[in-house]
């Protein structure tokens, strides 16, 4: 009977080993890896995305004067349907909370 328990012990012990295990090696090879060097198509990939990044400010990047003028334009268009407003910002919603009349109980 002791000697059963001790394998089922022996056992929970050895799984949690095990998982603590692998990922502990699974860590371990992510930060590993990013010593090393990088394949070159992921280094082209990261060079270009922080080319991104240097070149944007947060509108569309090589956008022409063209581009500018349709969306001038466009947003011209879009705030004479829409009765104006800031077209660029997301409408704020209010919701006021509902009076309820307190039924009494009978």
């Amino acid at each position: 009977m002791a000697l059963n328990r001790l394998f089922q012990l022996s056992s929970l012990l050895r799984s949690a080993i095990a998982l603590t295990l692998r990922r502990n090696v699974g860590l371990s090879a992510v930060a590993f890896n990013r010593a090393k060097d990088l394949d070159p198509v992921q280094k082209l990939f990261l060079d270009k995305i922080r080319d991104y990044r240097s070149k944007g400010s947060g509108g569309i990047v090589d956008a022409g004067p063209d581009y500018q003028k349709n969306l001038s334009e466009e947003m011209t268009k879009l705030q004479r349907l829409y009765g104006g407003g800031d077209l660029t910002k997301f409408p704020g919603f209010k919701f006021p909370e509902p009076k309820l009349d307190e039924v009494a109980p009978k």
